[in-house]
């Protein structure tokens, strides 16, 4: 599927049935990927690795637990994944501070719009709940959400459904009337599994693999063109 297309048959299916959309976080509400990957780089340096932010590409969607398996399974059980971590977020941290957190294109306007509609909002996030709360309040959008489900307060890590059907249990609405934007394909395979319809905003990975291109609705440049997708799915 290109960006901006959308499967007609489900477009329409969800006409007058959406009641709830749940949003994921990293590379979807804040720019956040690429300085994870940055940061990676920067620690995975100073612990003799080359290139270690590339290991994100084969991460996003993980929770804590599920990408320390990840490490240690690929760089062995000795690799000090808890050292790493701890330094990496030292490293983020330090950039945040000096520039705050950066907000996806069009994060603001779809939040209004969806308030202005009377849209139950959620995000499901494979981040901890110290990490997403402090960057959703730092941004002052804490207001909007219904329910925040963090990756720490889950047993399993996207792509199993987990995350999503807690996400749609604290808003109180049937899968199937919910909306979840991604930009992973292990959040597409999570909404998927869940029985939400998933939409794709991709970021650092522009193309995903066939399998994961069927499960979604549509696909989309920016949160700016999701809200003329949603304008169209409200539409009397």
């Amino acid at each position: 599927m290109k960006l901006n297309e959308f499967d007609k048959q489900r477009a329409e299916e969800l006409k007058g049935n959406l009641n709830a959309v749940v949003f994921d976080m990293d590379g979807l509400m804040f720019n956040t990927e690429w300085l994870i990957k940055y940061c990676w780089d920067v620690t995975g340096k100073e612990m003799g690795y080359d290139n270690f932010g590339d290991n994100i590409y084969n991460t996003l969607g993980m929770n804590y637990n599920r990408r320390r398996e990840y490490f240690l399974d690929k760089y062995g059980e000795d690799f000090d994944f808890e050292g790493f971590t701890d330094r990496y977020r030292e490293v983020s941290a330090d950039y945040l501070a000096k520039n705050g957190t950066p907000v996806k294109k069009g994060l603001i306007n779809i939040l209004e719009f969806l308030k202005e509609n009377k849209i139950k909002m959620a995000v499901a996030t494979s981040s901890s709940r110290k990490y997403a709360m402090s960057k959703i309040y730092d941004v002052g959008i804490g207001g909007y959400f219904d329910t925040i489900i963090c990756g720490d307060m889950v047993t399993k890590s996207k792509p199993d459904p987990q995350i999503y059907n807690m996400a749609c249990d604290g808003l109180g609405v049937d899968y199937t009337s919910c909306i979840a934007f991604e930009d992973s394909p292990n959040g597409i395979r999570s909404a998927y599994a869940a029985g939400i319809n998933p939409i794709m905003i991709p970021d650092l990975l522009a193309d995903a693999p066939e399998e994961v291109e069927e499960m979604i609705v549509a696909k989309l440049e920016d949160l700016d063109e999701a809200i003329k997708f949603l304008k169209n799915i409200l539409e009397k």
